[in-house]
């Protein structure tokens, strides 16, 4: 019961999943009789819609449906604009909380040089040091291709360089023109 189909003017199919869906409140909740749990959290028996929502105006409270699956539903008597600032609450706290993890890419050469190597490397360090995956790339040009164990020194040097503060979590790989390799923060 937890989703359903739609089928669109172009003949697709689409599952909408039903738990996406804001919860029924007050006139809203047809199915009847319904499982009451009071504002206090005490079970009240089931009841009647009509009973219940009598109940729940008395209180100047909403009458919300917590359970819709369930048979008979779950309704509760609560304040309904407060539970929805609370549950907007707890997702702002959720959003400032995580940390997104991106994934930065370092492009090297067979036949680079020492300065151009470290100055890219000091790159790699930065972005682990934030939390950030990096992705090192060594590309190879026309006939460079045809001694990639060049390509491979110059990527196990970097992980080298950068094992005091990542571990390798994609080892070196070929793909086309370009070896890449998958570094994470430790």
């Amino acid at each position: 019961m937890g989703s359903a189909f739609s089928v669109s003017s172009t003949g697709v199919r689409t599952i909408q999943d039903s738990t996406k869906r804001p919860p029924r409140v007050n006139r809203q909740i047809r199915i009847s009789p319904v499982r009451v749990i009071g504002a206090d959290g005490s079970q009240l028996g089931i009841l009647e819609v009509d009973a219940a929502l009598s109940m729940a105006v008395e209180l100047g409270l909403d009458l919300v449906e917590v359970a819709a699956a369930a048979r008979p539903p779950v309704v509760r008597i609560m304040d309904y604009g407060k539970f929805k600032f609370e549950q907007a609450k707890q997702a702002r706290l959720a959003k400032k909380k995580q940390h997104v993890i991106h994934l930065k890419e370092v492009k090297y050469r067979p036949g680079i040089d020492d300065h151009d190597f470290e100055t890219k490397t000091r790159h790699a360090r930065r972005f682990l040091e934030e939390g950030n995956k990096v992705k090192v790339t060594l590309m190879f040009r026309g006939r460079q291709i045809a001694h990639p164990e060049l390509g491979k020194i110059v990527v196990e040097r970097v992980s080298q360089e950068l094992a005091d503060l990542a571990k390798i979590e994609s080892a070196p790989t070929m793909e086309g023109k370009s070896m890449t390799m998958i570094l994470a923060p430790k």
